[in-house]
């Protein structure tokens, strides 16, 4: 119940089938063993101030988990009705309500196991798990994903360079094959757009990454490369983390049945994501908010990444 009334679930039910069934409340009641009495009473009460917000927080957490496809939990639920709403909700009473409404997001699927491959070169992991930086095109991580068409046996893959200044994707192309070009165009489009990016450029040890040619380019635009460890996907957080959030978020929002609109779902998505989702640690900007802003500042705002106790341990360990 979203107040503290005693029964208040019954005296909503009796209302509610009321209204719309006309059914009878002296039925109702009998059925529900409360009095008619205590019915009435509750019906011509005073609703109190906190249990007219909770109803009002209730409509808003039904028509935000509808509007973005159930891909809220209750920590972003909270975030985003605070900040498109310009109120303060607290998340245990945004939880508390949602559990009332059984309203909980989607649950992410477990990423398969990694699967090696033989290097032409690697270079060593130069990013050590420190995904912070102060201002864009400081860093940059890369990886490519795939997704299964629908009714084939054809995938298409989603090459994409996220800034970790902002998680911002600077570039990314889509392809019917896993292939160098699809590396080698999304690393061209994302200097096109960037020319005087220098970042050091993070990705796993993926055969398109480790080429003498793709590491050819890297030196001709001045970069540092860095890689990941075998087996060590966590090495490449944020990008992970970035395929995460469009496998569970995008296959809620959109109606996939073929290859075209599963570019469409793509693309459309990764705009969404850029424009229009706004994240906690950017103090609910979206990427593109804080992109923008950064790039007009001489100091840009810096955001600091919350303590993750498994990379202190790795520091720890590895970075003494």
């Amino acid at each position: 119940m979203l107040g503290k009334t005693r029964h208040e679930s019954k005296y909503l039910a009796i209302k509610y089938f009321h209204e719309e069934n006309n059914w009878s409340i002296e039925w109702m009641c009998k059925q529900l063993e409360i009095s008619r009495a205590a019915y009435y009473k509750w019906l011509h009460r005073e609703i109190p101030k906190d249990e007219e917000e909770n109803i009002e927080l209730a409509q808003l957490i039904k028509e935000y988990d509808e509007k973005f496809n159930h891909i809220l939990g209750y920590r972003r639920m909270t975030s985003w009705i605070n900040h498109f709403n310009h109120t303060n909700y607290k998340q245990k009473r945004v939880h508390r309500i949602m559990k009332i409404l059984n309203i909980h997001s989607i649950i992410r699927k477990k990423k398969k196991k990694y699967n090696s491959s033989t290097p032409e070169e690697t270079a060593d992991n130069k990013l050590k798990r420190d995904f912070y930086a102060t201002a864009p095109n400081q860093k940059w991580a890369t990886d490519v994903t795939e997704f299964k068409i629908p009714g084939e046996k054809k995938k298409l893959y989603l090459s994409a360079i996220l800034d970790l200044y902002d998680r911002y994707p600077v570039a990314y192309v889509i392809s019917c094959r896993n292939d160098n070009k699809l590396v080698f165009n999304t690393f061209n489009k994302a200097i096109a757009l960037n020319p005087n990016a220098k970042p050091i450029f993070h990705s796993d040890r993926g055969f398109q990454y480790t080429s003498k040619v793709f590491q050819s380019m890297l030196k001709n635009q001045e970069m540092e490369q860095s890689m990941s460890r075998v087996g060590h996907c966590i090495d490449n957080g944020p990008t992970e983390g970035f395929w995460g959030i469009i496998k569970t978020e995008m296959y809620q929002m959109y109606n996939i049945t073929d290859e075209s609109s599963l570019r469409f779902a793509i693309n459309d998505y990764i705009r969404f994501y850029k424009e229009e989702r706004p994240q906690d640690r950017y103090h609910c900007k979206t990427p593109l908010e804080v992109r923008t802003e950064a790039l007009s500042l001489d100091n840009p705002i810096e955001y600091p990444i919350p303590e993750n106790k498994r990379i202190k341990k790795y520091k720890e360990k590895w970075c003494a």
